[in-house]
């Protein structure tokens, strides 16, 4: 797995969902296992006489259900409108059409390129795959600002590495910042590299 944790800036803290989790996993396991005994003493009343082991309550238990709800937002319940804009975490999930142009030192344009961006994102997990016709790269940090004037502001670290055959091309390593739209239907972004390749430019995404 090429996905790594994120950082979020401005949003809920995540120790303290983890805590509101934590209380809701214990009310619902005292609910379940309720209605659980209620239903084993009603079918006593019928002559019925479930065997039922230890092991059956303790998973339900609230660990259990813990689990369960933290798999469920993790996977999905971030990703609705309403707890979106509660936890402030925007769905970048999807593929980006990128236009890039590289920049001269003195800021005149230099090479255009355009490539294809596909970020894989979960409530707690990331990753940003870049690619282009002779080269691509994948995230290995990133941080999430909620941004109330600009909208929403992606960091991220990466590591690029060229196609087998593009001899004059090296391996390198760089950041990139995009400032995504209000809509999330499209960015604009810089990115700055180094370790390798020396160049810097900007970046126009449009969400496919």
């Amino acid at each position: 797995m090429l996905e790594h944790e994120y950082t979020v800036l401005g949003g809920v803290n995540r120790a303290r969902i983890g805590h509101y989790l934590g209380v809701i996993s214990s009310i619902v396991s005292a609910g379940v296992v309720f209605v659980f005994l209620w239903a084993v003493d009603l079918a006593k009343t019928f002559g019925i006489f479930p065997n039922v082991p230890p092991s059956v309550l303790s998973l339900l238990g609230a660990g259990t259900v813990f689990v369960v709800l933290y798999w469920i937002l993790d996977r999905f319940a971030w990703r609705w409108s309403l707890l979106s804009k509660v936890l402030k975490v925007p769905n970048l999930c999807g593929e980006w059409d990128c236009d890039g142009q590289t920049l001269n030192p003195d800021g005149t344009p230099g090479f255009q390129w355009k490539a294809k961006i596909t970020i894989v994102q979960s409530w707690d997990r990331i990753r940003v795959r870049l690619k282009t016709a002779q080269s691509g790269s994948n995230s290995t940090s990133a941080a999430l600002i909620c941004d109330p004037a600009d909208g929403y502001r992606l960091f991220y670290g990466y590591k690029n590495d060229p196609n087998i055959g593009e001899t004059e091309l090296k391996s390198h390593r760089g950041s990139a910042e995009i400032t995504f739209a209000k809509d999330l239907r499209s960015g604009k972004g810089e990115y700055f590299n180094g370790y390798g390749r020396y160049t810097f430019g900007q970046m126009n995404l449009t969400r496919l």
